[in-house]
C-alpha cells in the first residue's frame, strides 16, 4: 500500500469514528434526559398513582369542644386537646377580607395554582438573597396544610417531594374552598391558638366572623412566625409585616388605595389575660368532671370530644346554679377558714341536675361527690321501709334508751317523747325510735340498705367497693343513724325519686350533645323512669317530713310547700359535730346540702361559735337555693298520702312499749292512731340557724385530701355512746 492510499485509508477510519461518536451523542443526552426527567417523572407518576388524599371530612384535626349550660349559651368549660386551642368554623363564617388577607400573605396565586408555585418558589428565593423577610416562604397553601396534617415538618428531601406529590394530587381531588377552609382551621396562629376562630379569640377577644379588615391583616400577618410576628413580642415587625398584607390586598384590587391609607394597626389583648388552657373555672370544674364521665358512658369517646369540636349542652340551671353559689358563699364566709360544702339540686320528675357545687377549686376535692357520713337524714330510707313493710306513720314507738346487742346503751339528745308516731320521732329526729323500728323491719338493717339503694344511693363508689355494709355483710345497727358514708349527689338523688313518687330518674348531667357541623350525637331521653318504691309509700314519707324544714328554721318563702330532714355526724366522743346536713324536696326540685371541714376530720363550727346543726349553715344554704331558684315558679304541692294499714304488729317487737316509772304507758300496733301530742319542745339552743346572707369576701381555696374511709361503729364509739354520734 502505497503512502497515499494509507493516508486515504486513516482519513476514512477518522471520519467514520467521527461519525460513530455523532451517533453516541443522542443517545447519551437520552440518558440523561431519562437520568434527570423520565425516570423521575415516572417514579412521581408512581407515586402520584399510590398516594391516597383523605376525603376533606377525614382529616379532621383536634379541636376544643365546649361544655355550656342549659340555656346553650353561658358556656361553663371548654375541653382544649393537648396540642392546643382549636375551634373549627366554616367557610361561609370567615369575612371574604380575612381570607384575601391570608391570601396575600401566603400565596397570592392560590386560586390559580396546581398545589404549587415556581413564582412564589422565586420570590422566597430572592427574599433570602435580598433579605426581605417580608417576601415569605415557598410554600403554597396547600403544601402548608399538606406539612401540617399529612407529612409532618421533617427537614428531608424526601419529605418535600412527599408534601409535593400531596399538594398536587390533593389540588385535583379537593375543591380549593375546602382546602382554603381547612387550611384557615389548622394553621397556628401563635398564644397556642390554631385556626382562625382561636386566634380570633387569642389576639381580639372576638369570633372569626366579627373581625375587621385590619385584624384579619394583623393575623395574616403573623401566620409566617408567629413567636416572632406576636404585636407583643416585636410590635415594629408584626406592623412591617402588616403593611405587606394590607400592601398586597392594594395591589390584587381587594382593598382600595384611599381605605388601606387610612387604616391604623390594630391593638390586640394582653396574651397574659387569655389563656388557652382556662378550660373550667371554680365550681365549674367539678361539672365538667362529671360531663366527661357521662359522655363515657353514653358511648361518646375520648377521640370524639378531643376532633368533634363538640358542643355539650348540659342540665345546669343557671338560676340554680348561681343561687347556689351565693348561698354557699355567703355562709361559708361567715364560717372558720377550713369549713367546705357541697349543694346538689335536681330536677325529680327527669332527674337533670339543675345546680351543682363540689368546692371552688377546679382542680380540687368534690366534696359533692364525696363519701360522707350522713346522720339523721338516713332515718329517712328506714323510715321508707318501714312504709313499704306495712307500718303507718301513727305507729307509736318508744323513745327510751335502747340497748344494742352487747352492752351499748342508746339514748336521744333531749328526754324523748316517752311514747309517740313515727312521724313525730322523725320531726323531733329521736335515734331510740327508729332502732327500735328499723329493729321491726323484716330483715332489719339490711332493709334499709336496700331501701336506700332503691332510692338512688351508689351501691359502689371510688374506694368503696359495696356500700352501706359491714365488710360486704349485713350493716350494723348504725345504718339508721347515718353510720356508712353516702355523697350529697345520692342523697340529692334518693330526695328526688321520694319526691316524684316514688319513681327515679338517672341522675344526669348531659342533655345533648352535637358535633361541629350541628350533627345530634347524643340527646338523653324522655324516659317514664323506673318505680322503686310505690307512691303512697314516697307519698307518705314526703308528709312525715313536711314539718321539719320550719321545725328547723328554713321554712320556704311564702309558705311553699317543702319536704326535709337535717342530720349530723359527731366527732368521736367530743361532743362536737364534723358533718351537718340539710335535705329537702318542693315538687319541682330536691336539694341535699352537706357543710362540713376540709379533711373531714376536724370540727365545724356554726357562725357564733357553737356546735355546727343541720339547721344551722346547711338549712339556710338549702333554704335560699330554692327560694330564689324558685322564685319566679308556681307554688305546686304534693299528693295525698293515704294512711298505710296492711302492716301487723308483734309480740316483742318496737311497736310495744314497756313503760318505766318515768315515762307515760302507752302502747298500741301497727294500726294504732296517733297518740295525742304535746306541744313542740324548742330546739335547742344551737339549731338556731344564723341569717341566710352574710355578703363577706370569699375564703382562699385550698388543696383537699382523700375522703377518710368510714370507720366501723366500734370505733366511733369507743365509750358506748351511739347517741352521741348521730344527731
Amino acid at each position: 500500500m502505497t503512502e497515499k492510499e494509507a493516508a486515504a485509508q486513516s482519513r476514512r477510519k477518522s471520519t467514520k469514528s467521527k461519525a460513530r461518536k455523532k451517533r453516541r451523542w443522542p443517545i447519551i443526552l437520552l440518558v440523561i434526559v431519562l437520568a434527570l426527567v423520565a425516570i423521575p417523572g415516572g417514579l412521581f407518576a408512581y407515586a402520584y398513582s399510590q398516594y391516597q388524599v383523605p376525603e376533606p371530612k377525614d382529616l379532621v384535626s383536634n379541636q376544643v369542644s365546649t361544655i355550656y349550660a342549659g340555656d346553650g349559651t353561658t358556656q361553663l368549660a371548654r375541653l382544649v386537646p393537648p396540642e392546643g386551642n382549636r375551634t373549627q368554623v366554616g367557610l361561609q363564617d370567615i369575612p371574604d377580607y380575612v381570607e384575601s388577607s391570608v391570601l396575600a400573605a401566603e400565596d397570592r396565586e392560590f386560586w390559580t395554582n396546581s398545589g404549587f408555585s415556581f413564582t412564589g418558589l422565586g420570590r422566597a428565593v430572592l427574599g433570602k438573597l435580598t433579605g426581605d423577610s417580608s417576601a415569605g416562604g415557598g410554600s403554597t397553601i396547600t403544601q402548608q396544610y399538606v406539612k401540617n396534617t399529612l407529612v409532618g415538618d421533617e427537614y428531608s428531601y424526601v419529605r418535600k417531594v412527599r408534601e409535593l406529590i400531596y399538594s398536587i394530587k390533593m389540588t385535583h381531588e379537593w375543591s380549593k374552598e375546602d382546602i382554603l377552609n381547612a387550611y384557615l382551621n389548622t394553621v397556628y396562629f401563635g398564644r397556642n391558638a390554631y385556626g382562625i376562630q382561636a386566634a380570633s379569640n387569642a389576639y381580639f377577644n372576638k369570633d372569626a366572623k366579627d373581625l375587621t379588615v385590619e385584624e384579619g391583616a394583623l393575623l395574616a400577618g403573623v401566620i409566617q412566625s408567629p413567636s416572632v410576628l406576636d404585636p407583643w413580642v416585636d410590635r415594629e415587625s408584626s406592623e412591617a409585616r402588616w403593611n405587606y398584607v394590607l400592601d398586597g390586598l392594594v395591589e390584587t384590587g381587594v382593598l382600595d388605595p384611599a381605605q388601606r391609607n387610612a387604616m391604623v394597626f390594630p391593638e390586640t389583648r394582653d396574651p397574659a389575660e387569655y389563656s388557652a388552657y382556662s378550660e373550667a373555672p371554680g365550681a365549674n370544674g367539678h361539672i365538667k368532671n362529671q360531663v366527661i364521665n357521662e359522655l363515657a358512658s353514653v358511648g361518646i369517646s375520648e377521640d370524639q370530644v378531643a376532633t368533634g369540636g363538640l358542643k355539650i349542652t348540659t342540665t345546669i340551671d343557671m338560676n340554680v346554679q348561681q343561687s347556689t353559689i351565693d348561698a354557699v358563699d355567703a355562709q361559708l364566709n361567715s364560717l372558720q377558714d377550713d369549713a367546705r360544702a357541697a349543694s346538689v339540686t335536681i330536677d325529680p320528675r327527669t332527674g337533670a341536675v339543675r345546680g351543682y357545687f363540689g368546692g371552688h377549686d377546679a382542680t380540687g376535692w368534690d366534696y359533692a361527690n364525696s363519701p360522707l357520713q350522713t346522720g339523721s337524714i338516713f332515718k329517712v330510707m328506714t323510715l321508707a321501709a318501714a312504709l313499704q313493710q306495712g307500718i303507718s306513720l301513727d305507729t307509736p314507738y318508744s323513745s327510751e334508751p335502747y340497748q344494742l346487742p352487747g352492752s351499748q346503751v342508746v339514748t336521744n339528745v333531749d328526754t324523748g317523747c316517752g311514747s309517740c308516731s313515727i312521724a313525730e320521732a322523725l320531726k323531733k329526729s329521736y335515734n331510740t325510735s327508729f332502732l327500735r323500728l328499723q329493729d321491726d323491719l323484716e330483715n332489719k338493717t339490711q332493709d334499709t340498705a336496700d331501701m336506700a339503694h332503691a332510692l338512688g344511693i351508689a351501691k359502689s363508689l371510688p374506694g368503696i367497693d359495696d356500700t352501706l355494709t359491714e365488710h360486704g355483710q349485713t350493716p350494723f345497727e348504725g345504718i339508721v343513724l347515718g353510720q356508712y358514708q353516702s355523697r350529697p349527689l345520692d342523697m340529692a338523688t334518693a330526695m328526688a325519686t321520694l319526691a316524684n313518687q316514688g319513681v327515679w330518674h338517672s341522675p344526669h348531667f348531659v342533655q345533648k350533645v352535637e358535633n361541629n357541623f350541628g350533627e345530634v350525637l347524643y340527646e338523653h331521653p324522655n324516659d317514664d323512669g323506673e318505680r322503686r318504691v310505690s307512691a303512697n309509700v314516697a307519698n307518705n314519707v314526703i308528709s312525715a317530713m313536711e314539718p321539719i324544714a320550719a321545725w328547723s328554721n328554713g321554712a320556704l318563702a311564702g309558705g311553699r310547700q317543702s319536704a326535709a330532714k337535717t342530720g349530723t355526724t359527731q366527732l368521736g366522743n367530743t361532743g362536737n359535730n364534723k358533718d351537718a346536713w340539710m335535705i329537702g324536696a318542693t315538687p319541682q326540685l330536691a336539694s341535699a346540702v352537706w357543710v362540713g371541714t376540709a379533711d373531714n376530720t376536724s370540727a365545724i363550727f356554726n357562725s357564733s361559735g357553737g356546735i355546727m346543726y343541720g339547721s344551722n349553715s346547711p338549712t339556710q344554704i338549702w333554704k335560699y337555693v330554692l327560694d330564689n331558684s324558685l322564685a319566679n315558679s308556681d307554688f305546686e304541692t304534693f299528693p295525698q298520702a293515704y294512711p298505710v294499714r296492711y302492716g301487723k304488729g308483734s309480740p316483742g317487737s318496737g311497736y310495744y312499749y314497756t313503760p318505766t316509772p318515768s315515762s307515760p304507758s302507752t302502747g298500741g300496733n301497727a294500726g294504732a292512731q296517733t297518740p295525742a301530742e304535746s306541744t313542740p319542745a324548742e330546739p335547742p339552743a344551737e339549731e338556731s340557724a344564723p341569717p341566710a346572707e352574710n355578703p363577706l369576701p370569699e375564703l382562699p381555696e385550698n388543696p383537699l385530701p382523700p375522703a377518710p374511709e368510714a370507720p366501723s361503729i366500734e370505733d366511733l364509739i369507743p365509750q358506748g355512746n351511739l347517741q352521741d354520734l348521730f344527731r
